[in-house]
Protein backbone atom coordinates (compact mmCIF):
# COMPACT_ATOMS: atom_id res chain seq x y z
CA UNK A 1 0.00 0.00 0.00
CA UNK A 2 1.28 3.47 -0.88
CA UNK A 3 2.81 5.48 2.00
CA UNK A 4 0.00 8.04 2.29
CA UNK A 5 -2.66 5.33 2.46
CA UNK A 6 -0.61 3.38 5.01
CA UNK A 7 -0.33 6.46 7.22
CA UNK A 8 -4.11 6.86 7.27
CA UNK A 9 -4.55 3.12 7.90
CA UNK A 10 -2.14 3.30 10.84
CA UNK A 11 -4.07 6.25 12.26
CA UNK A 12 -7.35 4.35 11.94
CA UNK A 13 -5.91 1.20 13.52
CA UNK A 14 -4.58 3.25 16.45
CA UNK A 15 -8.04 4.74 17.03
CA UNK A 16 -9.64 1.28 16.80
CA UNK A 17 -7.14 -0.17 19.27
CA UNK A 18 -7.91 2.59 21.75
CA UNK A 19 -11.65 2.05 21.29
CA UNK A 20 -11.34 -1.68 21.92
CA UNK A 21 -9.17 -1.08 24.96
CA UNK A 22 -11.57 1.50 26.35
CA UNK A 23 -14.60 -0.70 25.79
CA UNK A 24 -12.81 -3.81 27.12
CA UNK A 25 -14.00 -5.47 23.91
CA UNK A 26 -14.75 -9.03 25.05
CA UNK A 27 -16.46 -7.83 28.22
CA UNK A 28 -18.48 -5.29 26.21
CA UNK A 29 -19.75 -8.01 23.86
CA UNK A 30 -20.82 -10.19 26.79
CA UNK A 31 -22.47 -7.25 28.50
CA UNK A 32 -24.41 -6.33 25.35
CA UNK A 33 -25.73 -9.90 25.14
CA UNK A 34 -26.86 -9.63 28.77
CA UNK A 35 -28.59 -6.30 28.14
CA UNK A 36 -30.32 -7.60 25.01
CA UNK A 37 -31.67 -10.51 27.05
CA UNK A 38 -32.95 -8.12 29.73
CA UNK A 39 -34.71 -6.00 27.13
CA UNK A 40 -36.65 -9.09 26.06
CA UNK A 41 -37.83 -9.62 29.66
CA UNK A 42 -41.48 -8.39 29.90
CA UNK A 43 -41.00 -7.48 33.59
CA UNK A 44 -38.24 -4.97 32.80
CA UNK A 45 -40.59 -1.99 32.76
CA UNK A 46 -42.01 -2.83 36.17
CA UNK A 47 -39.26 -0.49 37.35
CA UNK A 48 -39.21 2.37 34.78
CA UNK A 49 -36.06 4.04 36.11
CA UNK A 50 -34.07 0.80 36.07
CA UNK A 51 -35.44 0.06 32.59
CA UNK A 52 -34.30 3.45 31.30
CA UNK A 53 -30.82 2.83 32.71
CA UNK A 54 -30.70 -0.53 30.92
CA UNK A 55 -31.85 1.00 27.63
CA UNK A 56 -29.28 3.81 27.84
CA UNK A 57 -26.42 1.43 28.59
CA UNK A 58 -27.52 -0.91 25.81
CA UNK A 59 -27.74 1.94 23.29
CA UNK A 60 -24.30 3.28 24.28
CA UNK A 61 -22.63 -0.13 23.97
CA UNK A 62 -24.44 -1.08 20.78
CA UNK A 63 -23.54 2.23 19.14
CA UNK A 64 -19.86 1.97 20.10
CA UNK A 65 -19.56 -1.68 19.04
CA UNK A 66 -21.35 -1.18 15.72
CA UNK A 67 -19.30 1.94 14.93
CA UNK A 68 -16.06 0.06 15.63
CA UNK A 69 -17.08 -2.89 13.46
CA UNK A 70 -18.19 -0.59 10.64
CA UNK A 71 -14.85 1.24 10.61
CA UNK A 72 -12.93 -2.06 10.65
CA UNK A 73 -14.92 -3.36 7.69
CA UNK A 74 -14.62 -0.12 5.72
CA UNK A 75 -10.86 -0.01 6.39
CA UNK A 76 -10.46 -3.56 5.11
CA UNK A 77 -12.58 -2.92 2.00
CA UNK A 78 -10.84 0.36 1.14
CA UNK A 79 -7.33 -1.05 1.65
CA UNK A 80 -8.21 -3.96 -0.65
CA UNK A 81 -9.56 -1.50 -3.24
CA UNK A 82 -6.33 0.55 -3.18
CA UNK A 83 -4.15 -2.57 -3.53
CA UNK A 84 -6.27 -3.73 -6.45
CA UNK A 85 -6.12 -0.30 -8.11
CA UNK A 86 -2.33 -0.15 -7.70
CA UNK A 87 -1.97 -3.65 -9.16
CA UNK A 88 -4.04 -2.65 -12.18
CA UNK A 89 -2.36 0.75 -12.54
CA UNK A 90 -5.63 2.60 -12.02
CA UNK A 91 -4.32 5.81 -10.41
CA UNK A 92 -7.73 7.48 -10.29
CA UNK A 93 -9.31 4.63 -8.35
CA UNK A 94 -6.31 4.48 -6.02
CA UNK A 95 -6.60 8.22 -5.33
CA UNK A 96 -10.29 7.79 -4.53
CA UNK A 97 -9.38 5.03 -2.11
CA UNK A 98 -6.81 7.22 -0.34
CA UNK A 99 -9.38 10.02 -0.06
CA UNK A 100 -11.78 7.49 1.44
CA UNK A 101 -9.16 6.45 4.01
CA UNK A 102 -8.57 10.09 4.90
CA UNK A 103 -12.29 10.60 5.57
CA UNK A 104 -12.45 7.33 7.49
CA UNK A 105 -9.51 8.41 9.68
CA UNK A 106 -11.37 11.58 10.61
CA UNK A 107 -14.49 9.55 11.39
CA UNK A 108 -12.54 7.07 13.50
CA UNK A 109 -11.02 9.91 15.50
CA UNK A 110 -14.47 11.40 16.09
CA UNK A 111 -15.93 8.06 17.18
CA UNK A 112 -12.96 7.51 19.48
CA UNK A 113 -13.55 10.83 21.26
CA UNK A 114 -17.29 10.14 21.60
CA UNK A 115 -16.54 6.78 23.17
CA UNK A 116 -14.04 8.31 25.58
CA UNK A 117 -16.75 10.67 26.83
CA UNK A 118 -18.52 7.93 28.74
CA UNK A 119 -17.54 8.87 32.28
CA UNK A 120 -20.09 9.15 35.04
CA UNK A 121 -20.52 12.92 34.65
CA UNK A 122 -19.03 13.55 31.20
CA UNK A 123 -22.37 14.46 29.64
CA UNK A 124 -23.07 17.11 32.29
CA UNK A 125 -22.75 20.88 32.08
CA UNK A 126 -19.58 22.23 33.70
CA UNK A 127 -18.27 25.00 35.89
CA UNK A 128 -14.90 26.36 34.81
CA UNK A 129 -12.90 28.58 37.17
CA UNK A 130 -9.95 30.73 36.12
CA UNK A 131 -7.61 32.19 38.75
CA UNK A 132 -4.72 34.57 38.11
CA UNK A 133 -1.37 33.63 39.61
CA UNK A 134 1.18 35.92 41.22
CA UNK A 135 2.31 38.78 39.02
CA UNK A 136 -0.34 41.47 39.30
CA UNK A 137 -1.67 43.03 36.12
CA UNK A 138 0.29 40.74 33.80
CA UNK A 139 -1.14 37.49 35.19
CA UNK A 140 -4.61 39.02 35.59
CA UNK A 141 -4.62 39.95 31.91
CA UNK A 142 -3.57 36.37 31.11
CA UNK A 143 -6.44 35.03 33.24
CA UNK A 144 -8.89 37.12 31.22
CA UNK A 145 -7.38 35.80 27.98
CA UNK A 146 -7.99 32.25 29.24
CA UNK A 147 -11.56 33.12 30.22
CA UNK A 148 -12.19 34.36 26.69
CA UNK A 149 -10.47 31.29 25.17
CA UNK A 150 -12.80 28.87 26.97
CA UNK A 151 -15.87 30.98 26.22
CA UNK A 152 -14.94 30.94 22.52
CA UNK A 153 -14.30 27.18 22.61
CA UNK A 154 -17.71 26.57 24.19
CA UNK A 155 -19.45 28.82 21.66
CA UNK A 156 -17.77 26.93 18.80
CA UNK A 157 -19.42 23.79 20.15
CA UNK A 158 -22.85 25.40 20.41
CA UNK A 159 -22.73 25.70 24.19
CA UNK A 160 -24.28 28.46 26.24
CA UNK A 161 -21.84 30.38 28.44
CA UNK A 162 -22.81 32.20 31.64
CA UNK A 163 -20.55 34.16 33.99
CA UNK A 164 -21.38 32.99 37.51
CA UNK A 165 -18.67 34.86 39.39
CA UNK A 166 -16.28 37.64 38.35
CA UNK A 167 -13.56 39.59 40.14
CA UNK A 168 -11.89 42.28 38.06
CA UNK A 169 -8.17 43.08 38.30
CA UNK A 170 -6.97 46.38 39.70
CA UNK A 171 -5.83 47.80 36.35
CA UNK A 172 -6.78 45.20 33.75
CA UNK A 173 -7.83 41.58 33.40
CA UNK A 174 -9.40 39.51 36.16
CA UNK A 175 -8.35 38.09 39.50
CA UNK A 176 -10.79 35.21 38.99
CA UNK A 177 -13.94 34.21 37.15
CA UNK A 178 -16.27 31.23 37.06
CA UNK A 179 -18.03 30.25 33.83
CA UNK A 180 -21.01 27.92 33.53
CA UNK A 181 -20.75 25.94 30.29
CA UNK A 182 -24.08 24.46 29.21
CA UNK A 183 -23.98 21.90 26.43
CA UNK A 184 -23.53 18.26 25.46
CA UNK A 185 -20.46 16.68 27.09
CA UNK A 186 -19.29 20.04 28.45
CA UNK A 187 -17.62 18.44 31.47
CA UNK A 188 -16.27 15.48 29.51
CA UNK A 189 -14.27 17.76 27.23
CA UNK A 190 -13.38 20.60 29.60
CA UNK A 191 -12.20 18.40 32.49
CA UNK A 192 -8.92 17.87 30.64
CA UNK A 193 -8.12 21.59 31.02
CA UNK A 194 -7.72 21.62 34.81
CA UNK A 195 -4.22 22.75 35.72
CA UNK A 196 -1.78 25.64 35.46
CA UNK A 197 -1.38 27.48 32.14
CA UNK A 198 1.79 29.46 31.33
CA UNK A 199 2.09 32.45 28.98
CA UNK A 200 5.33 33.89 27.55
CA UNK A 201 5.08 37.20 25.67
CA UNK A 202 6.30 40.77 25.36
CA UNK A 203 4.25 42.49 28.03
CA UNK A 204 1.93 45.27 26.80
CA UNK A 205 2.23 46.71 30.32
CA UNK A 206 6.04 46.99 30.27
CA UNK A 207 7.35 50.25 28.81
CA UNK A 208 10.70 48.55 28.19
CA UNK A 209 9.01 45.85 26.05
CA UNK A 210 10.59 43.01 28.00
CA UNK A 211 9.48 39.39 27.80
CA UNK A 212 7.31 38.24 30.71
CA UNK A 213 6.12 34.85 31.93
CA UNK A 214 2.67 34.66 33.54
CA UNK A 215 0.68 31.88 35.15
CA UNK A 216 -3.03 31.25 35.69
CA UNK A 217 -4.89 28.18 36.85
CA UNK A 218 -8.02 26.51 35.52
CA UNK A 219 -10.30 24.25 37.52
CA UNK A 220 -13.24 22.34 36.01
CA UNK A 221 -16.02 20.43 37.77
CA UNK A 222 -19.42 19.08 36.67
CA UNK A 223 -22.86 20.48 37.34
CA UNK A 224 -24.89 17.89 39.23
CA UNK A 225 -28.62 17.49 39.70
CA UNK A 226 -30.75 16.55 42.69
CA UNK A 227 -30.58 12.85 41.81
CA UNK A 228 -26.99 12.81 43.07
CA UNK A 229 -26.94 12.99 46.85
CA UNK A 230 -24.07 14.97 48.36
CA UNK A 231 -24.35 15.54 52.09
CA UNK A 232 -23.19 18.96 53.27
CA UNK A 233 -23.34 19.92 56.94
CA UNK A 234 -24.25 23.55 57.59
CA UNK A 235 -21.82 23.56 60.52
CA UNK A 236 -18.98 22.96 58.05
CA UNK A 237 -19.75 26.11 56.08
CA UNK A 238 -18.50 29.68 56.36
CA UNK A 239 -20.81 31.99 54.39
CA UNK A 240 -19.86 35.56 53.46
CA UNK A 241 -21.78 38.17 51.51
CA UNK A 242 -20.25 41.04 49.57
CA UNK A 243 -21.03 43.50 46.84
CA UNK A 244 -20.95 42.20 43.30
CA UNK A 245 -18.29 43.46 40.92
CA UNK A 246 -18.40 43.52 37.16
CA UNK A 247 -18.57 45.65 34.08
CA UNK A 248 -21.35 47.84 35.41
CA UNK A 249 -25.12 48.10 35.75
CA UNK A 250 -27.50 49.55 38.28
CA UNK A 251 -27.15 46.66 40.76
CA UNK A 252 -23.35 46.39 40.69
CA UNK A 253 -21.69 47.51 43.95
CA UNK A 254 -24.97 48.69 45.48
CA UNK A 255 -26.12 45.69 47.56
CA UNK A 256 -24.42 42.78 49.31
CA UNK A 257 -26.03 40.26 46.97
CA UNK A 258 -22.94 38.20 46.13
CA UNK A 259 -22.31 35.06 48.20
CA UNK A 260 -19.08 33.21 48.99
CA UNK A 261 -19.19 29.80 50.70
CA UNK A 262 -16.17 28.11 52.25
CA UNK A 263 -16.36 24.39 53.02
CA UNK A 264 -14.05 24.31 56.02
CA UNK A 265 -13.12 20.57 56.08
CA UNK A 266 -12.00 20.51 52.43
CA UNK A 267 -10.97 24.14 52.00
CA UNK A 268 -13.15 24.42 48.89
CA UNK A 269 -14.37 27.96 48.17
CA UNK A 270 -17.18 28.82 45.74
CA UNK A 271 -18.89 32.11 44.96
CA UNK A 272 -21.80 33.45 42.96
CA UNK A 273 -22.78 37.01 42.07
CA UNK A 274 -24.65 36.44 38.82
CA UNK A 275 -28.11 37.15 40.28
CA UNK A 276 -29.47 40.28 41.92
CA UNK A 277 -30.95 38.15 44.70
CA UNK A 278 -28.70 37.06 47.56
CA UNK A 279 -31.00 34.08 48.11
CA UNK A 280 -30.58 32.90 44.50
CA UNK A 281 -26.82 33.47 44.60
CA UNK A 282 -26.62 31.38 47.76
CA UNK A 283 -28.57 28.57 46.09
CA UNK A 284 -26.24 28.72 43.07
CA UNK A 285 -23.15 28.69 45.28
CA UNK A 286 -24.49 25.69 47.23
CA UNK A 287 -25.02 23.88 43.94
CA UNK A 288 -21.44 24.68 42.94
CA UNK A 289 -20.17 23.41 46.30
CA UNK A 290 -22.05 20.13 45.94
CA UNK A 291 -20.63 19.83 42.42
CA UNK A 292 -17.08 20.41 43.67
CA UNK A 293 -17.46 17.80 46.40
CA UNK A 294 -18.92 15.36 43.87
CA UNK A 295 -16.07 16.06 41.44
CA UNK A 296 -13.55 15.35 44.21
CA UNK A 297 -15.19 11.96 44.75
CA UNK A 298 -15.24 11.29 40.99
CA UNK A 299 -11.54 11.92 40.77
CA UNK A 300 -10.85 9.30 43.43
CA UNK A 301 -12.50 6.73 41.19
CA UNK A 302 -11.15 7.81 37.80
CA UNK A 303 -8.15 6.40 36.01
CA UNK A 304 -4.69 6.63 37.56
CA UNK A 305 -3.70 9.23 34.98
CA UNK A 306 -6.12 11.63 36.58
CA UNK A 307 -4.30 11.56 39.91
CA UNK A 308 -1.72 14.02 38.62
CA UNK A 309 -4.40 16.67 38.39
CA UNK A 310 -6.60 15.67 41.34
CA UNK A 311 -5.65 18.63 43.46
CA UNK A 312 -4.86 22.26 42.87
CA UNK A 313 -1.19 23.06 42.94
CA UNK A 314 0.82 26.23 43.26
CA UNK A 315 0.12 28.55 40.35
CA UNK A 316 3.67 28.85 39.14
CA UNK A 317 6.69 27.31 37.46
CA UNK A 318 6.93 23.52 37.44
CA UNK A 319 3.19 22.87 37.73
CA UNK A 320 1.98 23.96 34.28
CA UNK A 321 0.13 21.60 31.95
CA UNK A 322 0.50 23.81 28.88
CA UNK A 323 2.73 26.66 27.71
CA UNK A 324 1.68 29.40 25.30
CA UNK A 325 4.63 31.25 23.73
CA UNK A 326 3.90 34.41 21.75
CA UNK A 327 7.45 35.83 21.71
CA UNK A 328 10.09 35.38 20.32
CA UNK A 329 8.34 32.58 18.36
CA UNK A 330 4.80 31.22 18.12
CA UNK A 331 4.05 27.90 19.83
CA UNK A 332 1.55 26.27 22.16
CA UNK A 333 2.77 23.03 23.75
CA UNK A 334 0.89 20.61 26.01
CA UNK A 335 3.32 19.24 28.58
CA UNK A 336 1.25 16.12 29.28
CA UNK A 337 0.73 14.81 25.76
CA UNK A 338 3.28 16.64 23.63
CA UNK A 339 0.60 18.06 21.30
CA UNK A 340 1.69 21.39 19.80
CA UNK A 341 0.27 24.21 17.70
CA UNK A 342 2.20 26.88 15.81
CA UNK A 343 -0.89 29.10 15.71
CA UNK A 344 -1.37 30.47 19.26
CA UNK A 345 -3.89 33.00 17.99
CA UNK A 346 -6.16 30.15 16.86
CA UNK A 347 -5.75 28.33 20.17
CA UNK A 348 -6.53 31.48 22.15
CA UNK A 349 -9.60 31.88 19.94
CA UNK A 350 -10.90 28.51 21.12
CA UNK A 351 -9.19 25.92 18.89
CA UNK A 352 -8.63 23.45 21.75
CA UNK A 353 -10.01 20.19 20.37
CA UNK A 354 -6.64 18.55 19.48
CA UNK A 355 -5.34 19.18 23.01
CA UNK A 356 -8.51 17.85 24.63
CA UNK A 357 -8.63 14.76 22.40
CA UNK A 358 -5.03 13.83 23.22
CA UNK A 359 -5.59 14.33 26.95
CA UNK A 360 -8.73 12.17 26.87
CA UNK A 361 -6.84 9.41 25.07
CA UNK A 362 -4.03 9.57 27.60
CA UNK A 363 -6.51 9.02 30.43
CA UNK A 364 -7.46 5.70 28.85
CA UNK A 365 -4.00 4.48 27.91
CA UNK A 366 -2.26 5.82 31.02
CA UNK A 367 0.81 6.35 28.88
CA UNK A 368 3.19 9.05 30.07
CA UNK A 369 4.99 11.19 27.51
CA UNK A 370 8.33 12.79 28.26
CA UNK A 371 7.84 16.39 27.16
CA UNK A 372 10.28 19.25 27.64
CA UNK A 373 8.83 22.69 28.30
CA UNK A 374 9.57 25.54 25.93
CA UNK A 375 11.67 28.56 26.85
Amino acid sequence: MRAEAQAYADQINAALALLRRFLDWDRALRRLDELNARVEDPTLWDNPKAAQDVMRERQRLETAINATRAIEQELSDTAELIDMADAEGDAEMADEGVAGLKALAARAEGDKIKALLAGEADANDAYLEVHAGAGGTESQDWAEMLQRMYARWAERHGMKVEIVDYHAGEQAGIKSATLLLKGENAYGYAKTESGVHRLVRISPYDSSARRHTSFSSVWVYPVIDDSIEIEVNESDLKIDTYRASGAGGQHVNTTDSAVRITHVPSGIIVASQNDRSQHKNRATAMGMLRARLYEAELQKREAAALSDYSAKTEIGWGHQIRSYVLQPYQLVKDLRTGVTSTAPSDVLDGDLDPFMAAALSQRVTGEKVEVEDVD
